[in-house]
């Protein structure tokens, strides 16, 4: 190649960051009806698109005779035992309507403890052997199925030969259908995941007896107060907002760390991140906004019902939230909302990123997870009601919740913890690692009056004047918001902020459904003994109000309306006895304790080798994970950053030689080369360390995970911190990979 002035020059390759970039670019400029998987056109009408795709309560209705459907409502609706003789009626309509919407074969879709989803398909028909096809979908098809148990994680359930697992209909979660790419239609059937001598494999198995375990304390409760007229069923229900990152695809696969992690193990923080505060509700891109359209008309088919959406925090950080369903519904739709977000983001050019801290520097991601209690009559348990000094069934509930909370603050921490949450919690962006509640200003002076002796009054929030005339008057709430709160009561149920963004929410819901349980069966206890059969209006009045006195003074220190963040409160939760574990190493150990295993046993949601095997799944992957990061690092350190910063360092070196050369004084210089020099070798020092420190093996797990604690986890900071440095110095042409300011702004 010439250059301008006629002389050769060298063509150089791009490097790996360039092309990336380069694409990008290249995508970004392309107009935005461009986008592939675009729907071209005005969206179908809402209404007949929603739940097209579910075999839902509508369709069953008009596809079942009379009685089937209604003992098909008495299971889902009002948790009676699934009738088997009618599971070859219902399998009949469901593969008809399956195949009629394109469905060409089923799978048993269930949630084994990879933390992922997991199905197995077979054909809708076979051949019939005279050159045509006949259906091949009966009633045991549909209630049962078997695939290999041993092949996922079992925690020491089960030996590599005991290889038989058992998936059963979940008749409570609704089969949908699951569009690919390609036009194949896959008929989803929810199931639950057991070993064949009926342990619980998965997520859904555990969550599903949480929610009969609280259920049944619940209606004892109702009973006690009178308001159980009606009432079969007492559900958990749950709205968890999601937050997610997106990246242009093309820089993604240029980050080694990012394909293989989730999370970029290197990246120096740009000059500007989220300081200005600029990304948080502003107006979404364009791209991004028909890639979050294109999501919610998926959602919408397989009646996912998303509601709210907007730009987070930090940049290239956005949200999506659902409305309230039944917990186990919720929890499956959650797991296809995750998988959605992934699988739509390639058709217009992006990857969706659901680790918690895939960027330092700035916001990591969350789950907050709304849980409330309701009856099958549409009674929220949670809900405070306007003179709430009076309501004494909900502050009944509200103090159940207080007293599991601070009882089982260990389980409720050890339920969110991962080797990725702990990038998160306790920064300035999350939820601290101690568990707390706020309960805000009304509530908190309802429970200081109850405390001393009866409440008189309920805080009101009024209204608020704006100042402007054509401004209408708002309402105002009788208590703020406190986003540093682990675990916040929110006008008519509790957000556990907590929860990880790339967790299952099955299981902190397993957990807190449990805990509440067990604080619902112990007020239940006291207050049936207390009053007995048909108390006086005023007897169960002086019973409750010393029952709750009694749950306030001894648990009141969970409470906390404060800034979670600061260092006062950690001291102040020191003082009063709150458990602080900082990282999943502390957090497990709990899931092991005696208490732990009676409390799950009694209330028939583990046994205790199924909670043992947690433990054990939980460390080993923490372990695998960590491991997995340590090795990226030092291979990226080695065949990424030191080569480029070799071909800086040769340049420096040349510059300085060619100074001299040129009897031009270069201290300067040379001091910069020499410094450099030194960086270089404090880079291949610390990668020599981390992977010295990686080499290690242990035959007890969580011998090895505290190692990774106190040794990989170090030596991996150590690394990055000399790499990030390197790429403040580094000529941009050299660097190897995409920068924070190349990935964190989507156009």
């Amino acid at each position: 190649m010439t250059s301008s002035n006629g002389s050769r020059s060298t063509l150089v390759p791009a490097t790996p960051r360039q092309s990336a970039v380069a694409a990008a670019t290249a995508w970004n400029s392309k107009d935005s009806h461009g986008f592939e998987g675009a729907s071209g056109g005005a969206a179908a009408r809402l209404e007949s698109a929603y739940g097209a795709d579910v075999f839902s309560e509508r369709v069953m209705r008009q596809r079942l005779p009379k009685d089937i459907f209604k003992r098909m409502m008495r299971t889902t609706q009002l948790g009676e035992a699934l009738d088997p003789e009618m599971a070859d009626i219902v399998a009949a309509a469901m593969k008809d309507w399956a195949i009629e919407n394109g469905a060409t074969h089923y799978t048993h879709w269930f949630q084994p403890l990879t933390g992922l989803t997991a199905e197995k398909h077979d054909a809708l028909s076979i051949p019939d052997g005279h050159g045509g096809v006949l259906a091949a979908f009966s009633g045991s098809d549909l209630v049962q199925g078997e695939t290999d148990g041993s092949s996922f994680p079992s925690g020491g359930l089960r030996a590599t030969f005991e290889a038989r697992g058992y998936t059963a209909w979940d008749a409570t979660s609704p089969a949908f259908l699951a569009r690919g790419e390609g036009g194949v239609v896959t008929l989803c059937i929810p199931t639950a995941f057991v070993s064949w001598n009926g342990e619980a494999l998965d997520k859904k198995t555990p969550l599903l007896r949480s929610i009969d375990a609280v259920a049944g304390q619940a209606l004892r409760i109702l009973k006690i107060f009178g308001t159980d007229v009606g009432v079969s069923r007492v559900i958990t229900t749950l709205g968890p907002e999601q937050e997610y990152f997106l990246v242009d695809r093309n820089l993604f696969y240029a980050r080694p760390d990012l394909v293989t992690c989730d999370r970029t193990l290197f990246g120096a923080r740009p000059p500007k991140g989220q300081q200005l505060e600029d990304h948080y509700f502003g107006s979404i891109p364009a791209r991004v906004l028909a890639y979050m359209a294109e999501v919610e008309r998926e959602l919408y088919r397989v009646g996912v019902p998303v509601k709210t959406r907007h730009n987070e925090v930090a940049p290239g950080q956005y949200e999506v939230a659902p409305i309230f369903e039944n917990a186990n519904v919720a929890c499956d739709h959650q797991m296809v909302l995750m998988e959605t977000l992934k699988k739509v983001a390639p058709r217009y050019g992006l990857q969706c990123i659901l680790h918690e801290k895939p960027f330092a520097g700035v916001n990591g991601s969350g789950k907050h997870n709304n849980w409330s209690m309701s009856t099958n009559t549409g009674m929220n348990l949670l809900d405070p009601q306007e003179q709430t000094h009076t309501n004494m069934q909900f502050l009944t509930f509200l103090c159940a919740v207080i007293r599991a909370v601070d009882l089982h603050a260990d389980l409720l921490r050890a339920s969110i913890a991962g080797a990725s949450n702990d990038h998160r919690l306790g920064a300035n962006e999350a939820p601290p690692a101690i568990i707390s509640i706020f309960l805000g200003d009304m509530l908190t002076d309802i429970i200081e009056q109850l405390e001393s002796g009866t409440p008189k009054r309920t805080l009101k929030g009024g209204a608020m004047d704006l100042g402007a005339r054509t401004l209408p008057q708002l309402p105002r709430h009788s208590g703020d918001r406190n986003r540093t709160s682990p675990f916040a009561f929110t006008g008519n149920k509790f957000e556990f902020r907590a929860v990880g963004s790339s967790q299952t929410s099955a299981w902190p819901n397993t957990v807190l459904n449990t805990i509440v349980a067990e604080s619902l069966d112990d007020i239940a206890t006291e207050l049936e003994k207390a009053v007995g059969a048909n108390p006086s209006e005023a007897k169960l009045a002086s019973a409750v109000r010393a029952m709750l006195q009694r749950i306030i003074k001894d648990h009141k220190r969970v409470i906390f309306n404060g800034d979670g963040y600061t260092q006062e409160w950690h001291a102040e939760a020191a003082r009063r006895g709150l458990p602080n574990f900082k990282d999943t190493v502390e957090a497990l150990p709990a899931l092991k304790s005696k208490k732990a295993v009676e409390l799950f046993k009694k209330y028939k949601v583990f046994t205790k080798p199924e909670l043992e095997s947690r433990f054990h799944i939980f460390v080993e992957k923490f372990v695998k994970q960590v491991s997995i990061e340590a090795e990226t690092m030092v291979s990226m350190a080695r065949t990424m950053i030191l080569p480029a910063a070799l071909e800086h360092q040769v340049r420096l070196a040349e510059a300085v030689s060619t100074t001299l050369a040129a009897d031009v004084e270069c201290d300067e210089l040379r001091t910069d080369l020499e410094a450099f020099v030194k960086l270089v070798m404090r880079l291949r020092s610390a990668t020599a360390k981390l992977e010295a420190a990686a080499d290690h093996h242990d035959a007890d797990p969580f011998a090895h995970a505290k190692h990774i604690k106190a040794v990989v986890r170090p030596a991996m900071t150590e690394l990055r911190a000399a790499a990030d440095e390197l790429e403040s110095i580094i000529a941009a042409d050299l660097w190897p990979m995409p920068t924070y300011r190349d990935l964190l702004f989507i156009k």
